[in-house]
């Protein structure tokens, strides 16, 4: 049994992880990745560079979506989603949407990146299980 006592103890110490730290992780985590996306996709605020209006327009093309509108609701969502994660506000409904972003891109413009896409659901999905965690605007506004 002494063979295990090192794992043991690391063991005992993992699960005093406080409750509040691994939401807020997955949070900060998954909004970095959409936000640093987002920030390519646009200059200044929110002005979407003809580039971004190009790849959409040929690698991103996506069916039933016109390219111009598809550039326009990426460039927005991979922005104001994350920064509603950072702050856990609307924390499932943020989540929900970058999911649902997620599935458009595994499906029609990167079918095999399933790796990259799993990972990335793995971080979002507790999240609209379980919601944002004690630190977070959704606590403190009583959002469930």
């Amino acid at each position: 049994m002494r063979l295990f006592a090192p794992y043991d103890l690391f063991a005992s110490l993992a699960q005093r992880t406080p409750d509040w730290l691994l939401p807020l992780v997955g949070r900060c985590g998954i909004a970095g990745v959409f936000f640093m996306s987002g920030r390519t996709k646009v200059t200044g605020l929110l002005t979407i560079t003809q580039s971004t209006y190009y790849l959409f327009e040929t690698d991103y093309r996506l069916p039933l979506v016109p390219p111009h509108l598809a550039a326009q609701l990426s460039a927005t969502s991979e922005t104001v989603f994350p920064i509603l994660l950072v702050l856990g506000l609307f924390t499932r409904a943020s989540a929900l949407a970058l999911l649902g972003m997620t599935t458009v891109i595994e499906v029609f413009v990167y079918p095999d990146a399933w790796p990259t896409h799993l990972s990335w659901a793995a971080l979002m999905l507790p999240l609209i299980a379980r919601g944002a965690g004690a630190v977070s605007l959704d606590r403190w506004l009583k959002i469930p």
